[in-house]
């Protein structure tokens, strides 16, 4: 039978799974919190916007047909790797047309597209573009034979346009919890923290719907246990919450449910110290590995916020 670790949501609400089959029977548990930084493949169309001209507002871009989510990988034939290399490129073309080679899904497109001047005098396109997504998450685990650990439990998207980041280049590296905005009716609440000039844990390479994959280049954690199956009941969670300390804290599996998509189940903090501190499970806590008699049982991926 394939097993997988199945996804719980925070509080009130779980939804994806964590596939394992590929992985050790026994993987070494994480809990600890990370920067995460993703250098896109090509740049991301972000969104789509007007350019202010002498002769009144375009959209260069929308005009040539692209669309929020497309991948610009190369501007006459020359790859653009970043914003930056795309803007250069617009602007030494001088107004002349560009055929920007764009992936969408499954189709490689070539898209012309005439750039206009703005009344600042600059070549534009109108889009907003991204090519770096950085935040924090929770390691869930780290498969000691082979070095690959599963972080986060859910995908990592555009906060504009809402498609999911595919991966360039990226890494994790150490992080800090520094505080926590506690969640409240109509608000999730977050992780605080700071990863810069953290050390480099590992590679980030591949961002999917069930969380992020990587090679670490050292084992994440010291603690292993099997992969086990949720029951409904008493469990625990491990997590940082504060500077680099992993701490363990009581919850409850409440209900265990299946779709095409794979089992689920609702989870409630019940542990007074973590509600006092965070009100329950907020953002950057994602990831944090679950635990049941021992077992390593799924993951916490998403929080329902009352309202």
């Amino acid at each position: 039978m394939k097993k997988s670790i199945c996804s719980a949501l925070g509080c009130l609400l779980l939804a994806a799974f964590f596939p394992i089959a590929a992985f050790a029977q026994e993987l070494i548990v994480g809990g600890q919190a990370v920067g995460i930084r993703i250098e896109t493949e090509g740049v991301l169309v972000s969104g789509l916007g007007r350019v202010e001209t002498a002769e009144g507002s375009r959209s260069p871009a929308a005009d040539a047909g692209l669309r929020e989510g497309d991948r610009i990988l190369q501007a006459d034939g020359r790859e653009v790797q970043s914003a930056a290399e795309l803007i250069a490129a617009v602007g030494a073309a001088e107004g002349r047309p560009l055929v920007l080679t764009v992936e969408r899904e499954d189709l490689t497109l070539l898209l012309t597209v005439h750039p206009a001047l703005s009344q600042e005098g600059q070549w534009m396109l109108g889009l907003w573009l991204r090519d770096v997504v950085t935040g924090i998450g929770t390691v869930t685990f780290c498969d000691p034979e082979t070095g690959v650990y599963g972080a986060l439990g859910h995908g990592i998207s555009d906060e504009t346009s809402g498609c999911r980041v595919d991966v360039g280049a990226g890494s994790i590296t150490e992080a800090q919890i520094t505080g926590v905005t506690p969640g409240a009716p109509g608000s999730p609440g977050a992780l605080n923290g700071d990863f810069t000039g953290g050390r480099v844990l590992g590679s980030v390479e591949r961002n999917s719907d069930c969380g992020i994959y990587g090679r670490a280049a050292a084992p994440l954690g010291e603690r292993t246990a099997e992969v086990g199956e949720f029951r409904t009941g008493p469990a625990a969670i491990l997590t940082t919450v504060n500077g680099r300390e992993l701490r363990e804290f009581e919850v409850r599996v409440t209900r265990i449910y299946r779709d095409g998509a794979g089992e689920h189940v609702l989870l409630s903090v019940t542990d007074p110290e973590l509600l006092a501190l965070t009100g329950g499970i907020v953002q950057g806590m994602s990831g944090s590995p679950i635990l049941q008699d021992g077992k390593l049982v799924g993951a916490v991926t998403h929080v329902s916020v009352p309202t």
